[in-house]
């Protein structure tokens, strides 16, 4: 059977009003009437389809006129309560099932990521927290939490906050602690900075130093954008000056790397083993240190794995980084 084009199809290309209509209005009218599609041509019985699906006889048969009319074509051919398909209906519901099956993997991958036992956190942290800390956590989590899932996104502190906000990320471990309306943050842990120069300079004799001697030094630091480099800008100038900077990185080993090839000096957060060619020296005045914290998305609704490793974390307030 040829299907034929009905005269009065509501979304007829005739009008140039009708032209205008989007994707996504087409996709709002069609989309509540595709599984009874699915289920009406699957059995080819208006009766039993309604049966299986659960929903009134007379529901389901102006539920499939109503979709031919917004199509503008016929689904169906008619015998009394038997339906057969027309070439039209067989090209629609490949498409039906394939749309409607991806709707139900979305469905059960959503599922599973909120999974009390077994759901998914996406967790994003700094560079620096990556080589022993974040799997400290991680493991301590996961002997209560075995089963639960990680995303894990390592990243500077303003690029992970644009992508909590996107909705990339459940929570993110950062420096400073971020002050914004939309946001929630929460301070976990103080960590000292100190003045990192190569193991054969002038200071290298040194165990500590006021940051103001330091002035006249090349500096190496992190890129503009990252958290220890707005500190480390900020104490600079608490100390009377603006630091010379020589080279600037994106991971703090790097900058540990050209200190110890005498490229300069850096402020930086202790290591997690220690590196040769370099000394590491407390800083005095003024107090060299940066807040760690956790945030999160105000208002974001937790699914269980994401609620109970926020619990974790704030019950780890004072003790977070590895002493």
């Amino acid at each position: 059977m040829v299907h034929q084009q009905r005269s009065q199809a509501r979304l007829s290309p005739s009008s140039d009003t009708e032209d205008m209509t989007t994707m996504t209005d087409m996709s709002m009218l069609l989309a509540p009437r595709l599984a009874y599609f699915a289920g009406v041509a699957r059995t080819e019985h208006v009766t039993r389809a309604a049966q299986e699906m659960n929903v009134p006889q007379s529901t389901l048969s102006r539920a499939m006129v109503r979709l031919e009319q917004d199509l503008g074509v016929d689904l169906f051919a008619r015998r009394g309560r038997t339906v057969s398909l027309t070439p039209a209906g067989r090209t629609f519901l490949t498409s039906v099932e394939r749309a409607l099956a991806e709707i139900e993997r979305a469905a059960d991958e959503v599922r599973a990521d909120a999974d009390p036992a077994a759901g998914k956190v996406a967790f994003g942290f700094l560079h620096t927290m990556g080589w022993e800390t974040v799997p400290g956590l991680i493991s301590a989590f996961r002997a209560d939490h075995p089963r639960v899932r990680f995303s894990l996104v390592q990243n500077y502190g303003e690029a992970m906050i644009e992508r909590l906000r996107a909705g990339e990320l459940d929570l993110c471990l950062t420096s400073p602690v971020p002050d914004a309306p939309d946001l929630v943050a929460r301070r976990l842990d103080e960590q000292k900075l100190r003045l990192v120069v190569p193991a054969d300079h002038r200071l290298a004799t040194r165990k500590r130093i006021r940051l103001a001697e330091a002035a006249d030094e090349t500096f190496v630091t992190l890129e503009p954008g990252y958290g220890l480099r707005r500190i480390t800008d900020d104490l600079c100038k608490e100390a009377g000056f603006k630091p010379r900077i020589a080279f600037e990185g994106e991971e703090a080993e790097t900058l540990r790397g050209l200190v110890a090839a005498g490229l300069g000096v850096a402020l930086l957060p202790p290591p997690a083993v220690p590196r040769p060619g370099v000394v590491e020296l407390t800083v005095t005045a003024p107090r060299a240190a940066r807040e760690i914290g956790v945030a999160w998305l105000d208002g974001h609704p937790d699914t269980p794995p994401v609620a109970a490793f926020k619990r974790f974390l704030l019950s780890k307030r004072g003790n977070l980084l590895p002493t």
